[in-house]
C-alpha cells in the first residue's frame, strides 16, 4: 500500500516538472527566440489624445456674438518616441521655428518635471494655417502628436472687464479639481468667463489610437469602445446691450470713471463701462499677450481696476433723493416742509455753503435745485430724532435704511471683485471722538453725501432703479439665460427686494428728480420725447478737481433704463457727468442720438481730462 502511494507522489512530482520545463521554454521562445511579439509591441503603441471641448459662446441681449472659439494647436513631444535620424532642418522649416530653439525645447529637465515616456507640450498655439502643412508630414516625425485647442476670440473691442479674460490653470486649481483640469487647460480668470466657467468649459473627453513605429494608426476602429466624445460648454446670452457699452466707452474716452446701467423692472445691467479700460483681444491667449499684459498692469492709470465695482467714491448729492425718502418714513419731513436757505447753512459759529436758488418750500423744490440746507437739516432730524445727544441711535436707525437699499454691502452681481462701498457705523465714531461724545453737527457732511460715506457705480444706478421702481430692485446681473434649456439662472437673480419705504413717498422725491432735468441742475439730461428724472451730485476731492456725479432713470413711469455715472476730477456734475448720462438714455431708448443734440454728443466725446504719462 505504502508503494503504490510512493510510486503516485513521484508521478505528480514528474508531470508538475514537465508542465514547468514545458512552460519555461513557452516563454523563452516567446521572449528571446522568436521576435516577432517583441517586433509587434515594439511596432505599435496606444496613444491616449485629450480631446479638448468647445468652450461656450456668449452672446449679448440682442443676440449678437461678443465671444467666439478660434482653433489651435498644441504640438506634443513623446521623447522616447523621437527617432534621433529626424529631419530636423524639415521638421523646424514646417513648424516656423529655428534648429537652435528646437533643441532648447526638446531636452527638458528630465526626472523632475518632465519624463521622457509621458507626452509634454513642444510648441504652443501653432496656427490652423501652419499645422495644415505640418500635419501632411507629421508621420514622418514619431514622438510628436497634435492636440487641439480652442482659444478665445472678440468680435467687439469693448465690455473687456465684463467679459473677463482665459488664463493658464495654475497647479493649486489642478490640485484641487483634478478630474477637471489638467496642467496647460485653460481657465476663466476674471469678469463672465471667470463667474461662468463651470458652465462654459465643457467637459473634456479622449480618443485612443494605435500607431505603428511610424507613427501611423493602425486598427483604431478596433479602440472604439474606449472612446469618450468631448461634451461642449454652454452658450450664454449675458444682458449687455454691447451698442450702448460701446457708446458708453466713447464718451469715457479720456477720462477716467465709469458708467452702470440697469434695466429697473428686471435687475438686467445694460451697460458696465469702466475708463481706462482695453480692448480684450490684447489678451487673447494665443497672441503672446505678456507685453500687453505687463504695460497694462504698468499702467499708472490702472486699466485693470474696474471702476464699477471696484471704486468706492462719496457720491456727492445725489444722496439727497434716498436721505428724503428715509426723512420722509421716519416722520421727520413732510413732503410740503419749507426750510429756509440764505446761502449757507449756519450752525453755531459756522456756515456750510448753498448756491443761489428758489426758496425751498417743498421737497421737490429742495431736490430740484439741490439745496444743501434743507438736507443738512433733514439729515440732524433723522440722527436727533430720539435726542440731540442719541447721535449714535438716530445713526443706527439710519444705516438699518440704507443697508435696505442695499448700500454698506455687496449686492451680489455675477461678477468677481465687487466691493461693498462704506456706510459709516457709530462704533466709527466712537474711536474717532470717544463714545457719547459726537454729536449730529460732527457728522453734517453725510446728509450731502460726502464723509465717508462711499458707494459703488453699481450701488449708485441700483438706487435710481428703486427710486424709479417706488420701492424695491433686483439683484444687479449680467446673466440673461443659458441657452441650454437644462440651466436655469440663479435664484437670487429673480427675487424682488424691497425697501421698507411707503409708495407715497416716492411721488414728491421723484417730482423733485423730474424737476432737476426740466429746470434744475441736470438740463442737459432733457429729452423731448421722454420724461427723465434725474439728479446731479458734485463730489467734493479734497487731492483736486472735484467728480462729477449724476443719477437718474427713464422714462418717468415703467422705466425701462436706470443709469449712473462718474467722472473723476469732471467738476460740477453738471459739466461731464449728466450729458453723458442723458446720452446714454437717449442712446438705449431711442436708438440714436437727435441731430439737435449731436453738439452735445461731439463735445463729450472729444473732451480729454487726462493725460497718459
Amino acid at each position: 500500500m505504502e508503494n503504490t502511494h510512493a510510486k503516485r507522489h513521484i508521478i505528480i512530482q514528474q508531470v508538475i516538472v514537465v508542465a514547468a520545463v514545458l512552460l519555461v521554454f513557452k516563454v523563452a521562445t516567446l521572449q528571446i527566440f522568436d521576435s516577432t511579439y517583441r517586433q509587434q509591441a515594439e511596432a505599435r503603441t496606444l496613444d491616449k489624445k485629450t480631446l479638448y471641448p468647445s468652450r461656450g459662446l456668449i452672446y449679448d441681449r440682442n443676440g449678437k456674438l461678443l465671444v467666439y472659439n478660434n482653433p489651435i494647436y498644441d504640438i506634443r513631444e513623446t521623447h522616447n518616441s523621437i527617432d534621433p535620424a529626424m529631419d530636423t532642418a524639415k521638421f523646424c522649416q514646417l513648424l516656423g521655428i529655428k534648429k537652435q530653439e528646437f533643441l532648447e525645447k526638446v531636452e527638458k529637465d528630465w526626472g523632475v518635471r518632465y519624463s521622457r515616456a509621458v507626452p509634454f507640450t513642444f510648441q504652443k498655439y501653432v496656427s490652423p494655417t501652419r499645422f495644415a502643412a505640418l500635419q501632411e508630414s507629421l508621420y514622418e516625425f514619431p514622438g510628436f502628436s497634435e492636440v487641439l485647442r480652442s482659444v478665445r476670440g472678440y468680435s467687439y473691442p469693448n465690455a473687456a472687464h465684463a467679459l473677463g479674460y482665459m488664463s493658464e490653470v495654475n497647479r493649486a486649481k489642478v490640485e484641487e479639481n483634478e478630474s477637471v483640469y489638467s496642467v496647460g487647460d485653460y481657465i476663466g480668470t476674471t469678469g463672465i468667463e471667470r463667474t461662468y466657467e463651470s458652465a462654459l468649459r465643457g467637459k473634456k473627453g479622449n480618443s485612443y489610437v494605435l500607431k505603428d513605429n511610424l507613427g501611423r494608426e493602425v486598427l483604431s476602429d478596433q479602440l472604439g469602445n474606449l472612446n469618450i466624445p468631448a461634451t461642449s460648454g454652454v452658450d450664454i446670452q449675458i444682458s449687455l446691450d454691447i451698442e450702448l457699452q460701446a457708446f458708453g466707452e466713447a464718451l469715457l474716452n479720456g477720462k477716467k470713471g465709469s458708467i452702470v446701467c440697469i434695466e429697473p423692472g428686471t435687475g438686467e445691467v445694460l451697460a458696465m463701462v469702466s475708463s481706462p479700460g482695453f480692448d480684450p483681444s490684447d489678451l487673447a491667449i494665443h497672441r503672446g499677450r505678456s507685453k500687453a499684459f505687463a504695460a497694462l498692469q504698468k499702467d499708472t492709470l490702472k486699466p485693470f481696476f474696474d471702476r464699477s465695482v471696484m471704486a468706492a467714491y462719496s457720491p456727492g448729492s445725489i444722496f439727497k433723493p434716498v436721505l428724503a425718502l428715509i426723512a420722509m418714513q421716519e416722520g421727520v419731513l413732510t413732503p410740503n416742509r419749507t426750510i429756509y436757505c440764505d446761502g449757507a447753512y449756519h450752525y453755531k459759529t459756522r456756515s456750510y455753503g448753498c448756491h443761489d436758488h428758489p426758496v425751498p418750500y417743498n421737497v421737490a423744490i429742495a431736490l430740484g435745485h439741490s439745496c444743501n440746507s434743507y438736507f443738512f437739516q433733514s439729515f440732524r432730524d433723522i440722527i436727533e430724532k430720539e435726542g440731540f445727544k442719541m447721535a449714535d441711535r438716530g445713526l443706527r436707525n439710519l444705516n438699518q435704511h440704507l443697508e435696505d437699499f442695499g448700500l454698506g454691502k455687496r449686492l451680489g452681481i455675477d461678477l468677481p471683485n465687487e466691493k461693498s462701498g462704506n456706510i459709516p457705523q457709530p462704533e466709527f465714531y466712537d474711536r474717532l471722538y470717544g463714545k457719547n461724545v459726537w454729536r449730529s453737527t460732527y457728522i453734517l457732511s453725510l446728509g450731502i453725501g460726502q464723509g465717508e460715506l462711499e458707494l459703488t457705480t453699481l450701488q449708485m444706478a441700483n438706487l435710481a432703479a428703486i427710486i424709479g421702481n417706488r420701492g424695491h430692485y433686483y439683484t444687479p446681473h449680467l446673466i440673461k439665460r443659458f441657452v441650454s434649456e437644462l440651466r436655469v439662472i440663479p435664484d437670487e437673480f429673480n427675487v424682488r427686494h424691497n425697501v421698507h419705504i411707503d409708495l407715497e413717498h416716492f411721488g414728491p422725491v421723484i417730482e423733485g428728480m423730474a424737476m432737476a432735468v426740466t429746470q434744475g441742475t441736470a438740463t442737459s439730461a432733457y429729452l423731448p420725447n421722454v420724461e427723465v428724472c434725474g439728479k446731479t451730485g458734485t463730489s467734493q476731492n479734497p487731492h483736486g478737481k472735484d467728480h462729477s456725479v449724476f443719477f437718474g432713470f427713464a422714462p418717468r413711469d415703467n422705466p425701462q433704463i436706470a443709469v449712473a455715472v462718474y467722472v473723476e476730477n469732471g467738476g460740477w456734475g453738471s459739466s461731464y457727468a449728466v450729458p453723458i448720462g442723458g446720452l446714454m438714455i437717449e442712446k438705449y431708448l431711442n436708438q440714436r442720438i437727435a441731430d439737435n443734440r449731436k453738439w452735445l454728443e461731439n463735445r463729450i466725446l472729444e473732451a480729454e481730462i487726462i493725460s497718459k504719462p
